[in-house]
């Protein structure tokens, strides 16, 4: 029996949300930047959320940015809007594909043309799922 099986769908939460830290520590740890850290943790984001579709987790929020993080250094702040972008390029096909709808919450307006455009429109490209 694999672990799936001894799962009671009746008892899971509606609902899942995770705090997306510590990527950076864990790649200081493993003597890399702070940006090696935070493009390995889309890695268990994407397990995450597939793992919630499975189960049918019907919402899955991720805090993913605080305020705080903003007095980050410059490159780490960049290196996060970057990959931001490219997560969003990747996976919205994906989205589309399992009828997921992808919300924000927050001030995406101070994410900047970029990076806030790019989340705007992947918020209206899966409006309708």
């Amino acid at each position: 029996m694999d672990l799936k099986e001894k799962i009671d769908l009746k008892k899971l939460p509606k609902h899942v949300a995770i705090i997306m830290d510590g990527n950076g520590r864990w790649a200081m740890q493993q003597g890399q930047s702070r940006s090696f850290g935070h493009e390995h943790g889309v890695i268990p984001v994407k397990e995450c959320a597939e793992a919630a579709a499975e189960l049918q987790i019907q919402y899955l929020t991720l805090y993913a940015f605080s305020t705080e993080n903003w007095n980050r250094p410059k490159d780490e702040v960049m290196a996060l809007m970057g990959l931001l972008v490219e997560t969003i390029n990747k996976e919205v096909e994906t989205l589309q594909k399992n009828n997921i709808r992808l919300q924000a919450i927050g001030d995406i307006q101070s994410l900047g043309e970029g990076p806030g455009e790019k989340l705007r429109e992947a918020v209206d490209a899966t409006k309708n799922n």
